[in-house]
């Protein structure tokens, strides 16, 4: 299993002052939960720890080792990223798309294997796509197509999972079913960095989180003390009310005594 980390980075926004310098590293069996407004920069963030973006300073390790110590293919057979948003390059069935995850494994030319189908279908299945393995892509639903890009991720087999929105287009059962996977994968030692903008997702799975201020700012820690309603409400700029439930916290939205702008 792996560590993932940041040390002294700051992430890559245009017109934006430096801001925080990150400094914090996911350990196997952790879920961290990124939080922060729109423009905050969750999605620059995990880009960033995937490798895909540089840094303005800083960087990021994987087992200790910048990745430039890295080969593209390593990195690509231990991190697996779930976009938020994805287009169809091709037409390609369900199958083809999911088996895209044992790609990092393959020479080029390659065919895949019994192996590899096997793992494919068993990431399908743990999905809830089995019925779809011959469908095309581009026939599926916006929530059938997220769930597909966690498949794909889950063929990939890797041991840091990198997820921005992980529920988007997902009706509240399949958001529960993808964050109880990630949960598994976590149990079974794997690191996992969420970017969400479900409050009560990251109360009720993450064990660490990591707060994202617009102007740069950050903080981070293990949930407990991380998600405060006092915090919450300045990261959002929004009241919240927060209720107890089996144990645990939550928070909504409290209701406005006027009507307020988009500011």
């Amino acid at each position: 299993m792996a560590t993932l980390s940041a040390r002294q980075l700051i992430i890559d926004i245009p017109d934006r002052a430096d801001g925080s310098a990150l400094d914090f590293t996911v350990q196997p069996g952790e879920i961290w939960g990124v939080l922060g407004p729109n423009g905050a920069g969750k999605t620059t963030l995990l880009h960033t720890l995937a490798g895909l973006k540089a840094p303005r300073q800083g960087h990021v390790e994987l087992d200790e080792l910048c990745f430039s110590q890295w080969r593209r293919k390593q990195i690509a057979q231990r991190v697996a990223v779930v976009f938020q948003e994805r287009q169809d390059g091709f037409p390609a069935t369900v199958m083809e798309t999911v088996l895209i995850g044992r790609h990092p494994y393959m020479a080029p030319w390659d065919v895949e294997t019994a192996e590899d189908m096997a793992i494919a279908r068993d990431a399908l299945t743990r999905t809830a796509l089995s019925a779809f393995e011959d469908r095309l892509v581009s026939t599926l639903s916006g929530g059938e197509r997220q769930r597909l890009a966690i498949a794909t991720a889950l063929c990939q087999q890797p041991d840091v999972w990198l997820a921005d929105e992980p529920g988007n287009h997902l009706d509240l059962h399949h958001q529960v079913q993808a964050m109880t996977l990630f949960a598994e994968q976590a149990s079974a030692g794997r690191s996992v960095l969420l970017c969400l903008h479900d409050l009560n997702l990251a109360a009720r799975w993450c064990s660490h989180i990591l707060l994202l201020y617009p102007d740069g700012r950050a903080c981070w820690g293990e949930a407990d003390t991380m998600l405060k309603k006092g915090a919450l409400e300045q990261l959002y700029s929004q009241a919240l009310s927060e209720a107890c439930v089996d144990g645990r916290r939550y928070f909504v939205p409290a209701q406005s005594q006027h009507s307020e702008d988009w500011s």
